[in-house]
């Protein structure tokens, strides 16, 4: 008799992940601020790595610290987990904004989301044209097709306001001048960030935030974190791989991608139910950051499951001396 598949049990899981990113933050706390991005990513990811293998899962990274040659634990294709669970794909990034903790800038987190094996995009380190906007619009009421200024005109239309009303999140690039020139034209407003484009595309989701929508190029496995969790608070978000060099192309090869000028949808890049958890390292506008008082250290975490919609906010205070307990 064939057993059986072990269901992705993702509410019983979704605590396990929620430590797990905590877990890293921690590691990183005694580096905010000290200059040193590489020590501090290091910390999240051994961190992050213990606290995985915990779990009664049998995991495969899918989007992870690169390739195994270049990064020598939560690397794209390691097992982690203790092999008695579900068959799960995990995207993660122990430390999304290793610059923004090096120098205690605000919006570093360690992000994590989990979904049940072969659902997530193997979305290859390249950069993604990526534009999302939050829940309660029509479906594709913008496009990846549209430019800058009619993006922001038909958001505004779908909305009720004038363009001078949006607020648009991008990733402050040389790379983005132009786009950024356009959109202004509209009257529209911009956030610009220096790092982090996970917490930027979540700014769409998060009504207190004031930010409408997200565009722009970044890393392509951070698109699908971000996806991760605009599944979970709903929204949408549209992604399309670039690529500089033969090289990136063959990145994508590798990856299984066939058709490199595919657009994909929020839906496209994570296929099923998914848990998500992302805890701040340094203060930021969706989490607060590492809290630090004698003895003990504080963390935020917000925690997401797709299947229920919900969205729930952890404080964890623990005593310093069992951080890596």
């Amino acid at each position: 008799m064939t057993a059986s598949p072990v269901v992705f049990a993702d509410r019983m899981l979704s605590l396990g992940l929620a430590r797990v990113s905590e877990a890293a933050a921690m590691a990183s706390a005694k580096l905010i601020g000290r200059g040193d991005e590489k020590a501090a990513d290091q910390a999240a990811v051994n961190a992050m790595r213990n606290q995985l293998n915990l779990l009664d899962i049998a995991g495969t990274v899918v989007i992870g610290e690169g390739e195994r040659d270049e990064a020598p634990m939560l690397y794209i294709g390691e097992e982690v987990g203790t092999g008695n669970g579900p068959e799960v794909d995990i995207a993660l990034d122990p430390l999304e904004g290793t610059t923004l903790t090096a120098k205690d800038m605000p919006n570093a987190l360690t992000v994590i989301a989990m979904a049940p094996r072969g659902t997530l995009l193997h979305a290859p380190d390249v950069y993604m044209d990526k534009l999302a906007i939050g829940p309660g619009y029509p479906k594709d009421v913008v496009s990846l097709e549209m430019g800058p200024r009619a993006r922001v005109e038909a958001l505004a239309k779908a909305k009720g306001v004038a363009p001078g009303d949006i607020t648009v999140c991008v990733l402050e690039r040389p790379r983005h001048e132009d786009m950024i020139a356009e959109i202004r034209s509209t009257g529209a407003g911009i956030r610009l960030i220096t790092d982090g484009d996970v917490a930027g595309v979540i700014h769409c989701a998060e009504a207190t935030t004031g930010i409408d929508m997200y565009m722009g190029s970044g890393g392509a496995p951070e698109g699908v974190l971000a996806a991760s969790a605009l599944k979970c608070m709903g929204g949408q978000m549209w992604g399309r791989l670039t690529f500089r060099n033969d090289d990136e192309r063959g990145r994508a090869a590798k990856a299984g991608i066939k058709d490199l000028d595919r657009i994909y949808a929020r839906d496209e890049m994570v296929q099923a139910d998914v848990i998500f958890a992302a805890t701040g390292v340094t203060d930021g506008s969706i989490v607060q950051g590492i809290q630090r008082e004698p003895g003990y250290l504080t963390t935020e975490t917000i925690l997401m499951r797709s299947k229920t919609g919900s969205v729930r906010r952890m404080i964890y205070r623990n005593p310093v001396e069992r951080v890596d307990a």
